[in-house]
């Protein structure tokens, strides 16, 4: 008799449980699913749209040729790509010291101070700032004094909103390393600069990176700080930082409402290769970010 009613005892009810959870599992996993689909549509859309309208113009020549003037043919955007390289190279050389810095201070010897406290907030208010006010700040502060628009102001404006996350991830990273690190470096007669500079800094290295690429990402598809500052120019970048330069995002900008087809078709294929570089540097900053840590 107890052999015929064990299925109704405990044993049964945990089966019961067990297949309601697996059916909830189940369910929810297809949920996320289709909600992960659905937020990826829209980038796999502009992604195939970008492919078709200016994918046939991807080219050797599009990338060694300067862009051209209204109603002409042929041309490419390759001033343009060597301008956003050269703002780029600006600003990484101004906001990679200033934002490392602030992070070891942060993390390092600021710890929950006043000051400390006050640097982290102003940080994440700069994250959050609308980026055309640093296109103001720095056309306030350089375009107005030198009297002309250039490369060295827009990369100002674009080490204006890198700092920031810089600095932010740079100081995560730099939490993140254990304690006993330290301790193991201090107890064996080093410094706390050494230690700084030895075992933090170098563990932390693949987390400041990915903040690095973050905030290049980010830098190279601003259009409206450039428009403030660096202009645009039809012409090579011929190494005066203090005249006007080409970059891809005013390039998409100008041409997008060109009337002329072609201008607009090169507006498309600049798009393409500004989304495909994007896209890179935020899978190459997922990829620090998964890299295995040896502590």
């Amino acid at each position: 008799m107890a052999t015929a009613t064990e299925p109704h005892g405990p044993s049964g009810l945990q089966l019961s449980l067990v297949n309601t959870r697996t059916l909830m599992d189940r369910v929810l996993t297809v949920l996320a699913l289709l909600f992960a689909a659905f937020a990826l549509f829209p980038l796999f859309s502009v992604l195939y749209m970008l492919v078709v309208r200016g994918g046939h113009l991807l080219s050797p020549t599009l990338f060694t040729e300067l862009t051209p003037g209204a109603g002409m043919e042929g041309g490419g955007i390759g001033n343009a790509v060597l301008g956003t390289l050269v703002v780029v190279v600006l600003a990484s050389v101004f906001s990679l010291p200033l934002g490392i810095l602030a992070a070891v201070y942060l993390a390092e010897y600021a710890g929950e101070s006043r000051l400390g406290t006050v640097v982290r907030f102003a940080g994440k208010v700069l994250t959050g700032m609308p980026s055309i006010l640093a296109g103001v700040f720095a056309y306030a502060a350089i375009v107005v004094a030198a009297k002309s628009f250039s490369a060295l102001a827009g990369g100002v404006a674009m080490a204006i909103l890198m700092v920031p996350t810089i600095m932010l991830t740079g100081e995560q990273a730099l939490r993140a390393v254990p304690e006993k690190m330290r301790l193991a470096a201090l107890g064996m007669g080093a410094s706390r600069m050494e230690t700084t500079l030895r075992v933090v800094l170098p563990t932390a290295l693949p987390g400041i990176l990915t903040g690095v690429m973050l905030a290049l990402a980010r830098a190279m598809g601003e259009t409206a700080p450039l428009l403030f500052t660096a202009l645009f120019s039809d012409y090579w970048f011929d190494g005066k930082l203090n005249a006007p330069i080409a970059s891809m995002s005013v390039l998409i900008y100008n041409f997008s409402g060109s009337p002329f087809a072609h201008l607009s078709e090169l507006a498309w294929a600049a798009s393409l290769v500004l989304v495909v570089i994007v896209l890179a540097l935020n899978v190459l900053a997922q990829v620090l970010i998964r890299r295995p840590k040896e502590f």
